[in-house]
């Protein structure tokens, strides 16, 4: 197994107008599956594509392991790489479309039979290795593509964004499938994607990118509850956090309106209104009597979500934001309400969306 590192790597387009990747320098561990996150141009492809040596850097270096591969070819990097559409080989059977790129290797027969049945028995395909490619669905088809890249052994995998183009029921079906096989695997991969659940799923780690840049790197647990920069905090979670702007005016104890009792923030430095409190909408609580720090609230409309929860919508004072809450609680709510804003759950951002040197004190 080896680690990718990339060091000071920038890539520009149209003569230096737009950055796809800014100054970049990180590792991606041995041994791990890295989810490569963001909304659409926000450079994560163009990242993939240059450590595949699809793309060559403005500048900057790639490594793998301590072998600096800026300049190889793609072959010459020795990669597995699967794409947002299925690449097969059509009028031949899965165990055949497996086994092509092994004949190349000049492996033996027996070698080359053991490294596909172990795959298609991965992949749960062993009902479909005799079928014709041209006979199978989209989804067997992108696990055919995975199944070949896998049985090469290459040094490393890539995933440019692999389920985005299967129906929904594929979609599922090769997500469970990948998940195991990364588990089983233990090899590096990076995995390419836009959508946050196939990230938060499959990734041991998560690298939140945004204009070229890297925002946070963390296990996605740690990402979604404690985002390092409020885009992550907007980015994960549906709908993302809450986030209320302006509501201190100074660092010292004052009334803020979705706490009851007075707050300050500590350690602030510049002017204590840039500072931005967020919230998820599952840590917003509904409480049935007044607790402590507890505000009153207007249930403004509610709609049942995934999983039975119900999603609210709140007005607190002059502030709005949404609260997901269980079933039987979503029932009941109408018109007034006690809410609760869980000091411990809140996270502060500064001006720029970074975490401030600032801590909320509740008196």
């Amino acid at each position: 197994m080896l680690d990718i590192r990339v060091d000071n790597l920038r890539k520009e387009f149209d003569g230096g107008k737009v950055v796809a990747v800014r100054d970049l320098t990180m590792t991606f561990p041995a041994g791990t599956t890295t989810c490569l996150l963001g909304p659409s141009g926000c450079g994560k492809t163009t990242l993939m594509r240059i450590i595949a040596g699809l793309e060559s850097s403005t500048s900057g270096d790639v490594y793998f392991g301590d072998e600096r591969v800026t300049n190889y070819s793609t072959r010459k990097r020795d990669i597995g790489m699967v794409f947002q559409y299925p690449v097969v080989y059509r009028g031949i059977n899965v165990r055949q479309n497996i086994e092509l790129p092994l004949k190349e290797m000049k492996l033996s027969k027996a070698e080359r039979a053991q490294r596909v049945d172990e795959v298609v028995s991965l992949l749960e395909m062993e009902d479909a290795v005799d079928s014709n490619i041209s006979t199978l669905d989209n989804g067997t088809r992108q696990k055919v593509a995975v199944a070949r890249a896998v049985a090469r052994q290459p040094r490393i995998i890539l995933f440019d964004e692999p389920i985005t183009n299967v129906d929904i029921n594929a979609k599922l079906q090769l997500k469970r499938a990948l998940k195991e096989l990364f588990t089983r695997l233990n090899q590096t991969i990076i995995y390419v994607t836009h959508d946050q659940t196939e990230a938060m799923t499959l990734a041991d780690k998560i690298a939140l990118m945004r204009d070229g840049e890297i925002v946070q790197y963390d296990s996605p647990r740690q990402l979604y509850g404690h985002p390092d920069d409020a885009f992550g905090g907007w980015f994960l979670g549906n709908p993302g956090m809450n986030f209320f702007e302006g509501l201190f005016t100074k660092g010292e104890d004052q009334q803020v309106p979705i706490f009851a009792q007075s707050s300050s923030l500590k350690g602030v430095t510049g002017n204590a209104n840039d500072i931005t409190l967020g919230i998820r909408p599952e840590d917003v609580r509904i409480v049935p009597a007044q607790v402590p720090n507890a505000v009153r609230g207007k249930v403004l409309n509610k709609s049942i979500i995934v999983g039975g929860q119900y999603l609210l919508s709140l007005q607190v004072g002059e502030q709005r934001c949404k609260a997901k809450v269980s079933s039987e609680v979503g029932r009941q709510v109408e018109g007034a309400v006690w809410v609760d804003f869980p000091v411990e759950r809140i996270r502060l951002f500064g001006k720029e969306g970074h975490q401030p040197n600032a801590e909320l004190i509740i008196r």
